[in-house]
């Protein structure tokens, strides 16, 4: 808490040692010590920063409503309030690139301090970006990257990495037989790397796999019944993986409805949907990967005030939010516990931790 100039004064004169005014140091003398005494004070209770203005940091979403980016925008909430700046939550509730581009160009028009987009199109946010860039406002992805968009750097997870590992996951699980990958988007570049990298590693094994990537829907309920279709007509199948929070949670309802696990089926994906955390727990999914959403825009936010604090002189720099397999082992923390950082409750808490660390 900071305080004013005359309550640092009054507890530096209370401070000042009686011996140093009986030792004759004048009332000038006296001041000068009180003037050093109450600048020093007055540093210790100032924060890390310069003054600044309440820059106000612009995020466009494909998926605004989405409860994955709940921990997503607590992060930004987070970090702003700790550097003292503003945000506006913005974008699509369909994946809808045309309106995200319009929420960009609208975010550039209104000067925006700076802007951080989930770049789910391969092109489609080139020129909005050059654009932003020649403004002066800097453009940061995060979720979602195109590795040729000129933005400045990306904060999220390495998709195409975590793609490979799910696929390494998938080999060891299955064995052999036939694997459905469903992605709701095809193409969709927060999607089409898991697939990729997911297939990469399943060649790579040598494995007798028959691996296929099957579309889905990006509305839940669209999703489910096309899963629900496939398997129907492919019971033969010894997999089920989603790579998306959706098509990992219908993955899961479908396992329990037809007690997959029981038939040798195998199921599991993406994100930490309570309704896949009750599977994981249950049996029905073998596992969820936490790409730690929270830390998307908590970070993203930290790299944006650090570019404008330093103009531009500090990074930017990628920064990959990590890969966290949650198994029926583990998940009973994450049902248990409501926290803010993976978005299941919303007041700030400290969660005490038990047991050795990565046990």
């Amino acid at each position: 808490m900071k305080r004013s100039l005359g309550e640092i004064e009054d507890k530096v004169a209370q401070r000042l040692p009686r011996r140093a005014l009986m030792r004759g140091v004048t009332i000038g003398g006296a001041a000068a010590l009180l003037a050093g005494a109450a600048e020093r004070a007055r540093a210790a209770d100032a924060g890390p920063f310069p003054d600044h203005p309440k820059w106000r940091f612009v995020f466009i979403n494909h998926v605004t409503n989405n409860p994955f980016f709940v921990p997503t925008q607590y992060g930004i909430q987070d970090a702003c309030a700790l550097l003292g700046v503003d945000y506006q939550w913005t974008g699509s509730e369909t994946s809808d690139v045309a309106q995200m581009v319009n929420a960009f160009n609208t975010a550039v028009a209104a000067k925006a301090d700076a802007i951080a987009v989930c770049l789910v199109d391969p092109k489609g946010f080139d020129r909005p970006v050059e654009n932003a860039l020649q403004a002066g406002i800097p453009v940061f992805s995060y979720n979602a990257d195109s590795k040729s968009n000129k933005r400045l750097a990306y904060i999220g997870q390495d998709l195409f990495l975590s793609g490979q590992m799910m696929g390494e996951r998938i080999v060891k699980l299955v064995g052999s037989g036939k694997v459905a990958i469903f992605i709701a988007t095809p193409g969709q570049l927060n999607l089409q790397p898991r697939v990729d990298g997911a297939m990469d590693s399943i060649k790579k094994s040598g494995a007798d796999i028959q691996a296929t990537m099957i579309a889905t829907d990006p509305t839940a309920n669209a999703g489910l019944s096309k899963i629900q279709a496939y398997y129907l007509g492919n019971q033969d199948v010894k997999g089920l993986f989603g790579v998306s929070g959706g098509d990992t949670m219908n993955s899961g309802l479908i396992s329990r409805q037809y007690n997959l696990p029981e038939k040798g089926v195998k199921a599991g994906g993406y994100d930490m949907l309570p309704k896949s955390l009750e599977a994981v727990r249950d049996g029905f999914l073998e596992f969820v990967i936490d790409q730690q959403p929270y830390l998307q825009g908590f970070y993203t936010v930290m790299e944006m005030f650090a570019f404008k604090v330093s103009g531009g002189l500090i990074g930017p720099a990628d920064i990959d939010t990590g890969l966290k397999f949650v198994t029926k082992d583990a998940v009973g923390q994450y049902m248990e516990t409501k926290t803010r950082y993976e978005g299941s409750a919303k007041d700030a808490l400290i969660v005490p931790r038990n047991g050795p660390i990565g046990g």
